[in-house]
């Protein structure tokens, strides 16, 4: 059965390591991590978690975008386990928009990432997989990908001025006042 798993906080030395190649998939641990990891994201009102958030250093994260409180405007893409994820190619264009992450809660920045990315990677069932991802959903998985290198969104934000709390991303941004 699926467990809630808690989600460590920027500060962890985990989240500044590169994570580890998944050897076996179909290994019962890796199998029960990408069930608790796709509980532990939906509870968290998340559209994306990797497995070093949760202390596992394992090249592996599920992206599971759908609207929700901190995304209100995210398109809904079912909870698919990502593992051993690479991006093989991307535009040229590169788009700021605000990020958050679970793993630093109440913090907002702006961040620049790829528009559109062309990615690779294993699904749950030992399948490789290919696919081009777009806007918001490139934007998961760029972020994600980042955790598995060590790689948070502040590392990315240009200027302290382009952060927020939470509180005021709702107000500013999602609601415009």
């Amino acid at each position: 059965m699926p467990e809630l798993m808690p989600i460590i906080q920027l500060g962890n030395p985990v989240l500044r390591q590169k994570a580890t190649w998944v050897d076996n998939i179909h290994n019962q641990h890796i199998q029960q991590l990408i069930d608790n990891l796709t509980v532990t994201v939906a509870q968290a009102n998340g559209v994306g978690i990797a497995a070093p958030q949760v202390a596992a250093s394992h090249r592996l994260f599920i992206v599971a975008s759908r609207p929700n409180l901190r995304y209100p405007n995210a398109p809904f893409l079912e909870p698919t386990a990502m593992i051993n994820p690479n991006i093989i190619d991307h535009s040229s264009e590169i788009v700021q928009s605000w990020e958050g992450c679970l793993s630093v809660p109440g913090l907002r920045g702006l961040v620049p990432r790829y528009q559109s990315i062309v990615v690779s990677y294993t699904d749950r069932y030992g399948k490789l997989q290919k696919q081009e991802f777009t806007d918001f959903v490139a934007r998961i998985f760029q972020h994600e990908y980042d955790h598995l290198n060590g790689v948070m969104f502040v590392d990315h934000v240009k200027n302290y001025v382009d952060m927020l709390t939470e509180d005021e991303y709702q107000k500013i941004v999602i609601n415009n006042t």
